[in-house]
């Protein structure tokens, strides 16, 4: 990967059969500065070309830095990217690039106009100066108007400012915000985008009309988490209204439960879905970033729709990372008795792609739900993997090593809520490596699934220091950032493990050796 610190990714979109990602990078180190827009394409999603960076400071309007933006497709197929640049006083302006050469699908050279910047903080218009970032992906309303959000906030209310324009270059402030909520702070990369209710397929951004929900989803500075809400949006008044209970703020509704900021979806005309990128940043301390040499990733990307239930999103793995898939595993169907676990063979643990499904049929037993666990991240830290209970935790033991000194868990418990079975999804740091140094946080999440007449299905793509899990076919992700001592260099192993006093059973599992990814 070369020197290098990866951030968030940026503009991500599909120009003439080719796929393009840019992303926030330091071309000088590991660590946070000297900002610019690396770019790389891709046939599929998969195997990836880097190409020069795209975005560079080299105009006034951007000279301390270009930070992140968001691509908009014109109606008639041109791209063109709005992004926050840094000026000489070190504000944070809004300015346009577009393609060079529009025969080149590669879309390796970028112009900027020479009026940037087209919106930037004043006396008049009282934005604050340094939260004022990270435009969207503009929507075409029905009026002919263009629409653009920019995450800001005052005080600590954090704010969607929106702007207008009619022609792209000229942008009007809106008088009011599109959303905004009290005590959440600074609202980084803001998304903003419509998903269909009776299906998984993806439409563009300026999609309107009945069969259509609104997403808004904000990175928050003040945490480094994200949440999103589910709403409507009412194109004549230009707000965003979310659906009644929705929580406004980290311990609502979350794309993944662990460490993934700064996320951006795009549409893919090519096979009309919405398409989710994340950064996933590191656990290890910034010496060993040093050391190694980069800092930072993109996660899988994944397609992420409305679930029939209109009350979450669900993703999943892009369809292309199974082309990735070699030597295959099979467990039989069997019963996990409490207290065991199976280790499963002739995998390359530490390159997999594992599915599992549990079945619990004595659900009589499950745990009572005290009513004050209500944040699953604290509950996960108090109940880790070694911690016995009754239905559950069960599940893998990912990047293990041979004695069990190091492993990541993934699990579940089931607790018996009120009038209802509460799933727990867990994913368990806490042993993952004997380098102390590393953030080894737990995450958690609550699963909206019923195991009375449901598997518990939990997919993990393991890539080294990569642990991304789906729970419950993608109602839930975890993504975390992990660094073994000891399981590595072909000593990792992968287990499935029940280290409650109740048996479950194993309804189905498979897993993969993943190949390489092509970069080059």
């Amino acid at each position: 990967m070369g020197v290098s610190g990866y951030a968030d990714p940026n503009g991500p979109m599909v120009y003439r059969g080719i796929y393009h990602l840019m992303y926030q990078y330091n071309p000088k180190g590991a660590v946070w500065g000297n900002i610019v827009w690396a770019h790389s394409t891709s046939t599929d999603l998969v195997n990836w070309t880097p190409h020069d960076p795209a975005i560079y400071p080299s105009q006034p309007s951007d000279i301390n830095g270009c930070w992140s933006g968001s691509t908009t497709i014109m109606p008639w197929g041109t791209p063109v990217i709005l992004y926050t640049g840094i000026n000489p006083q070190n504000q944070q302006v809004q300015n346009l690039a577009m393609p060079k050469n529009l025969s080149d699908p590669y879309l390796i050279e970028w112009v900027k106009l020479p009026n940037n910047p087209l919106m930037a903080p004043s006396s008049l218009n009282q934005i604050n100066a340094s939260s004022f970032r990270d435009p969207t992906t503009a929507w075409l309303g029905p009026d002919g108007t263009w629409r653009v959000l920019i995450g800001s906030k005052t005080d600590r209310r954090g704010l969607a400012i929106l702007y207008r324009s009619k022609d792209f270059i000229n942008w009007i402030k809106s008088q009011h915000p599109l959303h905004s909520a009290k005590d959440t702070g600074m609202w980084e990369c803001p998304d903003f985008f419509p998903v269909l209710i009776n299906s998984k397929l993806g439409v563009d951004t300026s999609t309107l009309g009945p069969d259509v929900k609104h997403v808004l989803k904000v990175s928050l500075d003040d945490t480094k988490y994200e949440y999103y809400t589910i709403g409507t949006y009412n194109p004549d008044k230009d707000i965003y209204v979310p659906d009644n209970g929705s929580v406004e703020s980290d311990l609502g509704l979350r794309y993944d439960y662990g460490k993934f900021y700064a996320s951006k979806t795009f549409f893919d005309s090519l096979k009309n879905r919405r398409i989710l990128w994340g950064w996933l940043n590191e656990s290890s301390i910034q010496a060993d970033d040093i050391k190694k040499g980069w800092a930072g990733i993109q996660a899988i990307p994944r397609t992420i729709w409305l679930d029939k239930s209109r009350k979450q999103l669900v993703q999943w793995p892009i369809a292309e990372i199974e082309k990735l898939r070699g030597h295959q595993v099979h467990l039989p169907q069997q019963v996990l008795k409490g207290g065991l676990s199976l280790e499963v063979s002739g995998v390359t643990a530490e390159q997999a792609d594992v599915v599992i499904s549990f079945k619990v049929s004595d659900l009589g037993k499950a745990e009572v739900l005290d009513p004050s666990w209500t944040n699953p991240q604290v509950l996960c830290s108090k109940k880790s993997a070694s911690v016995k209970g009754s239905l559950g935790p069960f599940g893998l033991l990912v990047l293990a090593s041979k004695g069990l000194q190091e492993y990541t868990a993934v699990f579940y418990r089931i607790f018996k809520g009120q009038n209802k079975y509460v799933v727990l999804m867990c994913s368990d740091q806490s042993r993952s490596s004997l380098n102390n140094s590393n953030d080894k946080k737990s995450f958690g999440a609550f699963l909206d699934v019923d195991p009375v007449h449901e598997e518990l299905s939990l997919r993990s793509l393991i890539d080294h220091s990569i642990v991304e899990s789906f729970g419950g076919g993608g109602k839930a992700v975890i993504a975390a950032r992990v660094y073994p001592t000891l399981a590595i260099d072909g000593k990792a192993n992968l287990h499935v493990f029940n280290n409650g006093t109740e048996n479950v059973k194993i309804a189905s599992m498979s897993a993969w050796s993943m190949k390489k990814a092509q970069i080059s």
